[in-house]
């Protein structure tokens, strides 16, 4: 059965594909760029991380329905913190996080970039980068998210474009692995210094 889809084709829900909470069900709220990574997307990313992450600390950076961060917390990382500016989103997550008993998940209602700018750095082993495609975030999210990623460990960057060879080299970050998936274009860096 296909999930219900919101008069702009997009899903109502997603379900996670791996882990802990297999098939679980995310709610997709109606709001104005949100976009969530697709299934195929989110199954290629982990087959490139590997399924299993075990004591990994990641920041969802843009998280809207949550679908990356609670993936990653379903494959055992330790922590994970879910940053959403959007105070109704946050508390959808929040349910979310409730009714799956994540305990190693935070949610933060908060702008994911002055969250990142105050943020320790090296403090996250994986960070998801996945702005609305239309607010011009990419490269500024992926600086911030340069800052608090420890040397070796990933950057996952969704947008709207590829990123270029020039891009990732002044951000510090070689590609690791690049897609695409219809107009999602999604990159694995890795941080250098590793």
């Amino acid at each position: 059965m296909k999930p219900a889809r919101s008069s702009a084709g997009l899903p109502r829900e997603v379900r996670l594909i791996g882990g802990e909470w297999k098939r679980s069900k995310l709610p997709v709220a109606d709001r104005p760029g949100l976009r969530p990574t697709p299934d195929r997307v989110r199954e290629t990313l982990f087959n490139w991380l590997g399924q299993d992450l075990s004591g990994w600390r990641c920041l969802d950076a843009f998280a809207g329905s949550g679908a990356l961060g609670f993936e990653a917390a379903s494959r055992g990382a330790a922590s994970v913190v879910l940053l959403e500016r959007d105070p109704q989103l946050a508390r959808a997550l929040q349910a979310v996080r409730e009714r799956l008993k994540a305990e190693q998940v935070r949610i933060e209602c908060s702008d994911a970039l002055n969250w990142m700018a105050r943020s320790a750095p090296a403090a996250f082993d994986l960070v998801f980068v996945d702005p609305p495609f239309d607010a011009g975030l990419s490269l500024p999210a992926l600086a911030a998210a340069r800052r608090v990623v420890a040397g070796g460990g990933f950057v996952y960057l969704e947008a709207g474009a590829p990123l270029s060879a020039e891009a990732a080299t002044s951000a510090g970050v070689s590609v690791y692995r690049q897609g695409r998936a219809g107009a999602v274009h999604f990159h694995l860096l890795r941080i250098d210094g590793g």
